[in-house]
């Protein structure tokens, strides 16, 4: 079978990054870019932006962004590129990247994100996750190739809420064990082949890293300080599990976070925070060993991500509703035939149900 991995042509995390942003568009040949930058971002780093377009000589429009990462929200901002645009930039949290990816993809125009959290691995993959304009996931906008160049300047990140920070670890947790579960079912991954060696050994320097330098990359981000131990969870959130996770494959723990959707209950659930738990439901339905589930549910604890229903909000959520995620989990565009054996939307709605009961034990000092 046919080996694959993928990734951006060039990934570039350090310190005061983003003054450097129109040299590096610039680098691309680019005679204008049009910059898709989150509200909150725009407001206070929007002149530090726009300064180093003027450096770079590189001329720049900021569009604010709001609203859901949707197809009619893409198809609004190709409508609005003027001729001169060489090159599209993302600035901010995941579905501002996921948006300007997918315009880049439409108007066949190079792409340069920058990352303001590091709350998903969004920022490094060929994927655009789509959703409806009500919150509910549409489908996976594969692309035709990977970002140009990432930034990733970890003085804005150490300023975002710790919250997601904790969230990117959460997703970026479920990194290795996905990839395992599809090296060892031979799956198709996103970067369209089998899992190679380095796609494989990155995901597991992602886990390692995470339980290596989690619990003070948190207390640092909560100071708002930059520490080496802040930077390496960074690239172990976007770098590291952004190429883990497509050119590692997905499994159970993101085809029951799209299962998940569904529900309005949790909506309010960070993307990561809800993969952090179905990372352990996933581990619930392989069987895994008593330690690896401990190890997991641990690192959540540590990093204050749910490991039980009530904490996704789903306490007191009858079977039947679980069921209904259960069933969406199980549906032909998710990842859960990438399972080393097949999976029925019971044995998903039984290995929710464990998954809280276990998390239940260790609140109840059971473990």
């Amino acid at each position: 079978m046919t080996q694959m991995i993928c990734s951006p042509s060039k990934y570039i995390q350090g310190k005061g990054e983003l003054s450097q942003l129109g040299r590096y568009c610039a680098q691309l040949g680019a005679k204008g870019a049009y910059a898709i930058v989150d509200p909150y971002i725009l407001s206070v780093y929007g002149q530090e932006v726009a300064d180093s377009f003027e450096r770079a000589a590189l001329p720049v429009v900021q569009h604010e962004f709001r609203g859901e990462c949707s197809m009619e929200q893409v198809e609004q901002l190709i409508g609005g590129l003027d001729a001169g645009i060489g090159v599209i930039v993302g600035i901010g949290g995941g579905k501002t990247l996921d948006t300007a990816k997918a315009v880049s993809h439409f108007a066949e125009l190079p792409v340069v994100l920058v990352p303001t959290v590091a709350s998903t691995d969004a920022p490094c993959s060929a994927l655009s996750v789509l959703y409806t304009e009500d919150g509910q996931l549409d489908r996976y906008l594969h692309l035709r190739r990977s970002p140009d160049v990432v930034v990733a300047d970890v003085d804005i990140i150490a300023k975002a809420p710790a919250r997601l920070l904790a969230a990117g670890m959460g997703d970026a947790l479920s990194t290795y064990y996905e990839a395992r579960a599809c090296r060892r079912s031979g799956a198709v991954t996103e970067a369209g082949g089998t899992g190679s060696i380095a796609a494989f050994a990155l995901a597991g320097a992602c886990r390692d890293t995470l339980l290596a330098y989690g619990a003070e990359a948190l207390r640092d981000c909560r100071e708002g300080i930059g520490s080496d131990a802040v930077g390496r969870i960074v690239e172990a959130n976007i770098y590291l599990s952004g190429i883990g996770f497509e050119s590692g494959g997905l499994a159970a723990a993101h085809a029951i976070h799209n299962g998940l959707t569904v529900l309005e209950e949790c909506r309010h659930v960070l993307h990561g925070e809800k993969v952090a738990f179905t990372t352990l439901v996933q581990l619930m339905l392989e069987q895994a060993p008593q330690e690896e589930i401990v190890e997991v549910i641990s690192f959540c604890r540590m990093a204050g991500l749910p490991f039980t229903l009530s904490q996704l909000g789903l306490s007191g959520t009858p079977e039947e509703r679980l069921m209904t995620a259960a069933e969406a989990s199980c549906a032909e565009d998710n990842p859960m035939g990438n399972m080393p054996f097949t999976v029925t939307p019971q044995q998903v709605l039984d290995a929710i149900l464990a998954a809280d009961r276990r998390g239940q034990q260790v609140l109840e000092g059971d473990c």
